[in-house]
């Protein structure tokens, strides 16, 4: 067994020749602007099935580049998201991240409603004053309501990240989300997740600052 040894600030330089070095060898084109999101989820995940499973909409790096710029917030449905997005680089444009889930005013309401936090959430979210990103991981009735409350006319999210992982109504909220007429990044089928949801985000980040 032969060990790399590599400096810690080269890291990840290495893992993101080594991930382009087997997309290529795999035969997958990636178109260019999509690459880099792409490229970070397979980082975070080492599963390049996610190379054929991203879906995005027309022009959808560069729309939610432009929601950035235009000091959009990022909603997403788990602290591990919000952890995970870079806040540092969102404020830079006047931007916050945002989750819900733990209000003790959305447990309340969603306990007296008898819906899942995730539903109450983005109705809370729904009435922030300012444009917004959704990043949605884990929660498929988080997409569900997005997508009622953009047909009642009293949300149009710049952008809609739909990623959340598991069985039951996962794969029918994303395909919700596909064929609406909001900007959208999504993965179809089961996989996704948080961490999938934040390296989006952060990848779309990271673009603005490295141009």
């Amino acid at each position: 067994m032969n060990l790399e040894h590599i400096k810690p600030s080269e890291i990840e330089k290495e893992s993101f020749r080594i991930i382009g070095q087997e997309l290529e060898q795999l035969g997958k084109t990636i178109d260019e602007d999509k690459l880099p999101t792409v490229m970070r989820v397979i980082h975070t995940t080492a599963d390049f099935e996610y190379a054929d499973t991203m879906i995005f909409s027309e022009g959808a790096v560069q729309k939610a580049r432009e929601a950035i710029m235009d000091g959009a917030h990022i909603v997403t449905d788990t602290n591990m998201a919000l952890s995970g997005i870079n806040k540092k680089t969102l404020a830079k444009f006047g931007g916050e991240v945002h989750c819900f889930m733990a209000d003790e005013d959305v447990a309340k309401e969603a306990k007296e409603r008898e819906v899942t936090r995730a539903i109450v959430s983005m109705e809370k979210a729904a009435k922030l004053d300012v444009p917004i990103i959704f990043a949605i991981g884990n929660a498929p009735t988080a997409l569900m309501r997005i997508k009622e409350l953009m047909d009642e006319g009293s949300l149009k999210p710049r952008l809609i990240i739909g990623v959340p992982v598991g069985f039951v109504n996962v794969v029918e909220a994303k395909e919700l989300i596909i064929e609406s007429d909001v900007p959208y990044i999504v993965n179809r089928g089961r996989k996704g997740g948080s961490t999938i949801a934040a390296a989006i985000c952060n990848s779309i980040l990271y673009g603005l600052t490295d141009r």
